[in-house]
C-alpha cells in the first residue's frame, strides 16, 4: 500500500470504526463516572499535595495496605488513560488499519497495536504510583513536608511548565503528530505481530515523552477527578492532533509557570 492510499478519505470500511472507537472511549469515561460514585473511587484519587497527612489512605480491603490498592490502582490508571490517551491516537489507528486492512489478522494486529500503547501507559503509572510511594516516605520522615504539601504541587507545575518548552517536548510531538511517517518507518509486514506490537509501543513512548509531565499534573489535582481529566485530556489531544496544536504548547508552559507562582504566593 502507498502512504497516498493510507492517507486518503475515509472508507466505507471507516465510517463504521470512527463511531465504535469513539464509542469505546465514551465507554471508558462512562466507567470512570461509575468509578466516581462507587465507594472504591477513594483509591484513584491520589493527591501528592496531602500525600504527607493522608499516609495511611487504603487500609481497608482486606488485601492489606499495599496489594489490594496497588490493584485497584493499576485497573483504574489503565481506565484513566484509554479514556484520556485513546482518542489522540486516532489518526495513526486509522493509518494502520489501512495498512492492513487486506490481512485476515488484522483485526488481532489492532489489539496487539492497542496493547503495546497501554503497556507502556501502564508502566509509567505504575512508575508514578513508585514515586508516590517515595514522596510519602519523605513526608513521613518531615514534619515541614507533611503539612506543606504545596511545595510538590508547586515543584511538578514548575517542571511542567518548563517542559513546554523544552526540544524533547518538540521531538516528540512531532512524532506523534506524523502517523503515516510513524508507521511506515516501523512496519514491513514481515513479522506482523511484533510489529505491531512495537509500534504501539513505541507511539506510546511518544505519546509519553511528550505528556509525561501533563499526566503527572493529575496527581496534584487528585487522579481521580473527571474534570481534570478531560481538561488535561484535551489540551494533550488538542497538541498532538490538531493543526495548530504544536503552537499550543508553549502558551500552555506559560500557564503552568504562572499557576506554579500562584501556588508559591498563596
Amino acid at each position: 500500500m502507498t502512504p497516498n492510499t493510507a492517507m486518503g478519505g475515509l472508507t466505507p470500511h471507516d465510517r463504521w470504526f470512527v463511531p465504535l472507537f469513539g464509542g469505546t472511549v465514551l465507554l471508558a469515561w462512562a466507567a470512570l463516572g461509575v468509578w466516581d460514585l462507587s465507594p472504591y473511587a477513594a483509591y484513584l484519587r491520589h493527591d501528592w499535595t496531602q500525600i504527607g497527612i493522608a499516609a495511611s489512605l487504603c487500609t481497608a480491603l482486606p488485601a492489606g495496605e499495599i496489594v489490594g490498592p496497588a490493584l485497584l490502582y493499576a485497573g483504574g490508571w489503565v481506565l484513566m488513560t484509554a479514556a484520556m490517551m485513546l482518542p489522540t491516537t486516532l489518526p495513526l489507528v486509522i493509518v494502520f488499519r489501512r495498512v492492513t486492512r487486506d490481512r485476515a489478522d488484522r483485526a488481532w494486529l489492532l489489539a496487539l497495536l492497542f496493547a503495546g500503547y497501554l503497556s507502556v501507559w501502564f508502566a509509567f503509572g505504575i512508575m508514578a504510583h513508585l514515586l508516590g510511594l517515595g514522596l510519602l516516605v519523605l513526608a513521613r520522615a518531615s514534619v515541614w513536608l507533611t503539612f506543606n504539601g504545596w511545595v510538590i504541587g508547586a515543584g511538578i507545575l514548575l517542571a511542567a511548565g518548563l517542559f513546554q518548552f523544552s526540544p524533547m517536548k518538540y521531538r516528540c510531538l512531532d512524532g506523534c503528530r506524523s502517523p503515516l511517517a510513524f508507521v511506515f518507518a516501523r512496519w514491513s509486514g514481515e513479522r506482523p505481530m511484533w510489529e505491531s506490537v512495537r509500534l504501539g509501543v513505541a507511539h506510546g513512548a511518544y505519546c509519553v515523552g511528550c505528556c509525561w509531565l501533563l499526566m503527572l499534573l493529575m496527581f496534584i489535582v487528585g487522579t481521580g477527578s473527571l474534570g481534570w481529566m478531560l481538561v488535561l485530556g484535551a489540551v494533550m489531544a488538542l497538541e498532538k492532533n490538531s493543526r495548530w496544536g504544536r503552537r499550543i504548547a508553549a502558551p500552555v508552559g506559560l500557564v503552568l509557570l504562572i499557576a506554579a507562582a500562584g501556588v508559591v504566593v498563596a
